[in-house]
């Protein structure tokens, strides 16, 4: 590969990172700022903006502590990092390098939350909406930041039928998960790489590289 489409890997990768943290964050910081614990508004029947906080995963998976899972997601992101930097002097498509780089990006996202937001906003509640305050006076410690959560597109939402044994009368909602635009990134980065690059997965390491 020539140094100028590696050159375009990287710019393209930077881009990409900078433009998703930059949308991501600031859709919480309107969220965070404007809307209570809970509140939501609609914007069709099926889709609404309801802000929620979780201290867990992507779509509000919770199987660990704050702290536990930023490290994780850490040392996940500096993986990837490394693995976008070896990619790129490869010869792969540039879809694959868009489809990482989505992935890191979200990943960023989800932990500048994690990180800071303890640090630099008031507790949202069911009443009161949130704001920003000195540094380091919020409702956490570093690391203990809670992540925003706003889209909720509840396309199916309904009772299950009352004929129908043991789950009858149940209300049914799909889909149900509450997630932000970082989760949406490694969402979409995730499944395009299953659906359209999954080879370059075990490839990578066989990929000739460009003599810098």
């Amino acid at each position: 590969m020539h140094k100028s489409k590696v050159k375009i890997n990287a710019i393209t990768a930077v881009a990409i990172v900078a433009a998703v943290i930059f949308i991501d964050q600031s859709i919480k910081f309107y969220v965070k700022t404007n809307f209570a614990l809970h509140e939501a508004h609609e914007i069709t029947s099926w889709m609404y903006l309801y802000f929620v906080e979780n201290s867990g995963m992507a779509f509000g998976v919770n199987i660990a502590g704050t702290l536990i899972l930023t490290i994780a997601r850490l040392v996940f992101v500096g993986f990837l990092v490394y693995y976008i930097c070896r990619i790129s002097r490869s010869n792969v498509p540039r879809g694959y390098v868009v489809c990482i780089s989505l992935i890191i990006a979200g990943a960023i996202g989800n932990i500048i939350d994690n990180a800071i937001y303890g640090l630099i906003f008031s507790e949202s509640g069911d009443y009161n909406v949130a704001s920003l305050v000195p540094f380091g006076r919020g409702y956490g410690n570093f690391m203990s930041g809670k992540v925003v959560d706003m889209f909720y597109f509840p396309l199916i939402d309904t009772y299950l039928p009352y004929s129908w044994p043991i789950v009858g009368g149940s209300h049914f909602v799909f889909f149900a998960p509450i997630f932000n635009f970082a989760d949406s990134a490694i969402t979409c980065g995730s499944l395009s790489v299953i659906l359209f690059y999954r080879k370059y997965l075990s490839a990578t390491s066989k990929l000739p590289h460009t003599k810098e």
